[in-house]
């Protein structure tokens, strides 16, 4: 009789592993090449038992030792952050937004505690960030799913339509959240889906039109169950979903959905105070409390949220514009501030960059004359640095710094300083002869 070779910890047969390891004293037994790896690790200290017994029944789908060990990080080190360790790891890449900032922190860890959970007692809650464009609100989700590290996506509410529509369906992005998460199901119910431009899908109209909106509230009633929590048929392969399809089975009920939007023209009249050249401390604090209090259920509702998907999104939070102070800030303090990485970039061709402190307020009015927050910082940088980032490199052996002055801003030419040249030292050999005397 020919005995198949089964895998004895995650019964695969040797055709879905790259390698079998018969047991030595039966020859009934054998182990795949997966679970072998994963037992050294085991063995090694590299993961815990725990991780590797949550992972029992679903070896078949982790693919790695890394995504192994991210979700024993997730289990022995996260659960530990607090609501004010949460706020200063945000405080390393994000400037101001203090209200923001304990907002997400509370809810971040409250939603720790939902994943850890057992009884069933602690509810999701989902959240709303509401600001113009450039105040941070994408940088804080992505900056919450690092300190996590859980899968982590960011979805297009524009590009969404109505099932049976052309455009994405709305599960769109939870087949990216599948893809992120290596194909791991279990692991990828525990992200987080950021839906950027949720107010792009308003209603049009208060009353429903002849022709559906497929785009808008459309969209809006098909993100309801998703939001709130309930199995979807999502497919693996292809953007979207048929009967004959490759289709999973996935649960929302952990994914936790972040909202953000401009909603241009709900706080018009905060604009006015929120932008500012000198705004103190107090003041800025009383701006986003002004700012959050326009954010009510009933705003949204005028602006054309439906009512059933605002109730869904139980945390909403108004994100301040910055001042300029603030944008100098955005600057040069984060770890991975772009001033910083030019900096990085000019050091490995051995010049030191030197931005004055004029230049970069100069640079922080014009985001705001253009409107474009902290995202349209870069960009301005990138137009002042290209002629000194194409030049530079050719007069790296003769050029020390290179100066970013308030006047460079418009003529995009930096002062240059050159090396001092090193003076040859003339040897004086004295010749000495030695006479018979």
């Amino acid at each position: 009789m020919i005995i198949e070779e089964i895998c004895a910890f995650c019964g695969q047969n040797i055709r879905q592993v790259a390698q079998m390891i018969k047991s030595p004293i039966n020859n009934s037994i054998y182990i795949c090449d997966k679970c072998a790896a994963i037992t050294v690790a085991v063995s090694n200290g590299e993961i815990n038992k725990r991780a590797a017994s949550d992972l029992r029944g679903d070896w078949k789908n982790a693919r790695n030792m890394e995504v192994i060990k991210k979700k024993q990080k997730w289990h022995d080190i996260v659960f530990n952050l607090t609501p004010s360790e949460i706020h200063m790891e945000l405080d390393k890449y994000i400037i101001g937004q203090e209200h923001a900032k304990k907002v997400l922190s509370v809810a971040i860890y409250n939603h720790n505690k939902r994943l850890h959970d057992k009884t069933g007692l602690i509810k999701k809650s989902n959240i709303l960030l509401a600001g113009s464009s450039g105040c941070g609100k994408t940088l804080l989700a992505k900056t919450l799913a690092k300190i996590l590290d859980v899968p982590f996506v960011i979805a297009d509410a524009t590009g969404m339509t109505e099932a049976g529509y052309v455009g994405d369906d709305v599960e769109i992005c939870i087949q990216q959240l599948i893809a992120v998460a290596d194909g791991d199901i279990e692991w990828a119910q525990k992200g987080i889906v950021y839906i950027d431009e949720i107010d792009k899908i308003a209603r049009t109209g208060k009353n429903r039109s002849i022709t559906r909106d497929v785009s808008g509230q459309g969209v809006q009633e098909s993100l309801l169950k998703l939001i709130e929590g309930c199995t979807v048929s999502v497919p693996v392969s292809d953007r979207r979903k048929h009967p004959q399809g490759n289709n999973v089975q996935f649960d929302t009920s952990n994914v936790l959905f972040i909202c953000g939007g401009a909603f241009e023209g709900l706080f018009d009249v905060e604009k006015k105070t929120t932008v500012g050249f000198n705004t103190g401390q107090t003041e800025i604090e009383d701006d986003e409390k002004k700012t959050n209090e326009k954010l009510t259920s009933e705003a949204l509702k005028k602006y054309g949220i439906m009512p059933e998907l605002i109730g869904r999104l139980h945390v909403k939070c108004a994100l301040a514009g910055l001042t300029e102070n603030d944008l100098v800030h955005v600057l040069t303090e984060p770890e991975d501030a772009i001033t910083k990485e030019y900096q990085m970039l000019f050091k490995q061709d051995g010049i030191n960059l030197i931005y004055e402190e004029e230049a970069l307020h100069e640079i922080a009015r014009l985001a705001i004359e253009k409107e474009t927050g902290a995202r349209g910082l870069r960009s301005i940088l990138e137009n002042v640095m290209l002629d000194a980032m194409y030049d530079l490199p050719d007069k790296k052996e003769t050029t020390s710094k290179c100066i970013i002055t308030k006047e460079c801003i418009e003529t995009k030419q930096p002062t240059i300083v050159k090396k001092r040249q090193k003076r040859k030292n003339t040897a004086i050999v004295a010749e000495t002869s030695t006479g018979t005397g």
